[in-house]
């Protein structure tokens, strides 16, 4: 399915600043299509390829409209089960809209359409962008439609709800919502169902739904909320001793579009305030509340996890940095160079594994940036490289981010092998090329040294290094190892790793 900016761009004349404001809109649109009970469908004028958009008083010439962005209400029945984002319109198959853009105004003229079998009613609202100084510019229009099936006698609660909603509708031809500024709203953010306080113009309530109610009950409110300040009675729940937030005053006010969090008696409530400006001024505020109590003690839960276990990968780390430096203090003891050539081989071994948990210490996921590794490793390894020689391995290309149970053995892997090209291989090049790809890690280690010796065979093979790779890559990351002459001599290890799926 196009996205809006695609529709925008390919057929309609609004430019970035016009796209940026309806991409505000449609992130916070499910507020009045939950308030209305309706779908919100936005309609851009469609410019034929090479006309003008509008005439000289600015209406929309004979181009039809195109749906850029579909909403359904979570509070009632759909109209639309099927998605009509990218359908076009001709000028005069839906008079509504052309009369709200013509005569820059809400339309709710007409008696329910019944031409799908149930019952709809049909109201257009144009989207006007704000402008410093000016009227406005006028973009596109919501097409709002309701299903009356199930049409009753409305409680208080409907009938608040679409007395916001008709405010709310009021803001968005007169391009005061979205709030001007404002960041997009958070999927977190407080939804229409999870509670609901309509405010006056001095911070009064007005009227409290049922969420909204138990919400503050659970904070230790136990009066009514209908006829009481919000700042002062949330105030008074969650503050004693210490200052009160200005941010709490200002949103439980219904003074400015915030969010905000209060907590008391354990109970955490998110506040979200939309002040209500019809016609010029403010006449009031609504507050969507949510109980957010249990998703913090969770967040709260997981990050003493994530700083458990980076504790641990950080005391892993100087455990083996422990160890490797009683290995190189036990190697500078042996007479035998055999020995102690095995000795600090581990050395080499049991630091490339430290190197994986000291960045997973630093990491707050059990992933990590595999390139900061590998070139630690690559580094490690060109100490082994006699002084004379003096060669510096290279990386060519990027692992990028690798889960911890792939970067540990993988590490491993890299050490040995450029270990046993610079110590047996006498290169006077040696680089790790990597190739990723969407499923799988692609790592070339080659070396333009002696090559391999006569008849050599990596089945049969003895050496402890290659011995130690071919279980870490085949073993444990379930990949493919293979081991060759390189063209124009030397010796290149390719290795192939599947990855998870993202």
């Amino acid at each position: 399915m196009p996205t809006l900016s695609d529709l925008v761009v390919r057929h309609t004349a609004l430019d970035a600043a016009d796209l940026d404001w309806l991409h505000s809109l449609v992130s916070d649109w499910q507020l009045l299509a939950d308030l209305s009970f309706a779908d919100l469908v936005l309609w851009a004028p469609l410019v034929p390829p090479g006309e003008e958009p509008f005439d000289d008083l600015g209406r929309q010439h004979e181009g039809g409209w195109i749906a850029i962005a579909q909403m359904r209400p979570t509070t009632g029945p759909t109209v639309y089960h099927d998605d009509i984002v990218g359908t076009v319109s001709a000028q005069g198959e839906r008079p509504l809209l052309d009369t709200a853009w013509n005569e820059r105004r809400i339309c709710r003229e007409g008696d329910p359409d019944w031409s799908t079998g149930v019952p709809v009613r049909e109201e257009t609202i144009p989207v006007r962008r704000a402008l410093p100084g000016g009227e406005g510019r006028f973009l596109a229009v919501i097409q709002r439609s309701t299903n009356l099936s199930s049409a009753r006698t409305p409680s208080r609660l409907e009938l608040t709800y679409l007395q916001s909603a008709s405010d709310l509708a009021q803001m968005v031809a007169e391009g005061r919502f979205p709030f001007s500024g404002d960041e997009p709203i958070l999927v977190r953010s407080p939804r229409v169902g999870d509670g609901l306080l309509r405010l006056d113009r001095g911070g009064r309530v007005t009227y409290a739904s049922p969420n909204a109610l138990s919400a503050y009950r659970r904070l230790g409110l136990h009066a009514d909320l209908v006829g009481a300040e919000l700042g002062k009675v949330t105030a008074t729940l969650c503050y004693s001793d210490e200052p009160i937030n200005e941010d709490l005053m200002v949103v439980a006010s219904g003074r400015a579009a915030k969010e905000t969090e209060v907590e008391s008696g354990g109970t955490i409530v998110q506040l979200r305030a939309i002040p209500l400006i019809v016609g010029g001024g403010r006449i009031g505020a609504l507050v969507l509340i949510r109980d957010v109590t249990e998703l913090r003690r969770r967040e709260r839960e997981l990050m003493t996890k994530d700083a458990t276990i980076r504790e641990i990968h950080h005391r892993v780390k100087n455990n083996l940095q422990t160890v490797a430096a009683l290995l190189r203090l036990q190697a500078r003891r042996l007479q035998v160079p055999e020995g102690r050539e095995a000795l600090e081989e581990a050395v080499r071994r049991v630091g490339s594994i430290a190197i994986v948990h000291e960045t997973l210490s630093h990491a707050p996921e059990e992933f990590v940036d595999f390139d900061d590794i590998a070139d630690r490793v690559i580094a490690m390894a060109g100490e082994v490289s006699s002084p004379e020689a003096a060669v510096m391995p290279r990386r060519v290309g990027a692992f990028g981010v690798l889960p911890s149970l792939i970067a540990t053995p993988l590490a491993m892997a890299l050490t040995e092998l450029l270990q046993n090209a610079l110590q047996h291989g006498c290169p006077k090049r040696l680089q790790v090329v990597v190739e990723p790809s969407s499923d799988r890690l692609n790592v070339l280690v080659w070396d333009d040294g002696q090559g391999l010796p006569e008849g050599f065979d990596l089945d049969s093979s003895t050496s402890l290094g290659l011995q130690i790779v071919r279980t870490l890559v085949e073993g444990e990351l379930s990949g493919r190892l293979a081991v060759s002459p390189r063209e124009g001599g030397g010796t290149e290890v390719t290795l192939s790793i599947p990855l998870p799926a993202a």
